[in-house]
């Protein structure tokens, strides 16, 4: 399956925007020149792809966020210099594309700064017609799968108890992703100390 991405002229020219929501939040991996915290109506964070590689494997998959269509979702802008985007955007592809379950779309984005400025960003959301692609599951299967998963860039447990912890250092909740780090929580482990407050 081909990887659905923006031709160029479909691209914003100038400085590049990525909008990250989940572990672009904490471990962006490309050079960038500022960060804002953003928000994206039209779409929502949600616990929904089935993860094969980075954070799973086909036979034990894990779970990794998307964005799904509905709602909203806070994140951070990242502003990437003009003479970078092209070396940005072919790492991007190169980290979300590997199985082909995000579409590459621009969105607007609104910057939550003084200037409350809207900019176009570059972000993936879920392809609702992928294989990987696991819809609304319950928090027990969500649980489950979070536990199984261990894939090419490690535990899907730490992985949601990052994102966790990014979202916090913003200042708001998430309150899908907090109800399952405190039944990651439960399991006996350690947890970051911030989040055993939030109970």
């Amino acid at each position: 399956m081909s990887a659905m991405t923006l031709s160029p002229r479909d691209l914003p020219h100038g400085d590049l925007w990525v909008f990250g929501y989940g572990s672009l939040m904490w471990r962006p991996g490309f050079d960038f020149v500022e960060q804002v915290p953003a928000r994206l109506i039209g779409e929502h964070r949600a616990l929904c792809v089935y993860s094969f590689v980075h954070r799973g494997t086909p036979e034990k998959p894990g779970l990794v966020l998307g964005l799904d269509r509905g709602g909203a979702c806070r994140g951070i802008a990242f502003r990437v210099a003009e003479n970078k985007r092209d070396d940005t955007i072919a790492y991007l592809r190169a980290r979300e594309q590997v199985t082909s379950v995000y579409r590459e779309v621009t969105r607007s984005v609104w910057l939550e700064n003084d200037a409350r400025a809207r900019v176009s960003a570059l972000v993936y959301v879920v392809d609702r017609g992928h294989v990987q692609y696991a819809g609304r599951l319950s928090p027990q299967e969500q649980l489950r799968h979070v536990r199984q998963g261990h894939g090419q860039s490690g535990a899907n447990r730490d992985y949601v108890l990052s994102t966790v912890n990014a979202i916090e250092a913003q200042g708001f909740r998430d309150t899908q992703l907090h109800r399952l780090a405190m039944m990651l929580h439960d399991d006996g482990h350690s947890l970051h100390p911030a989040l055993g407050q939030q109970a």
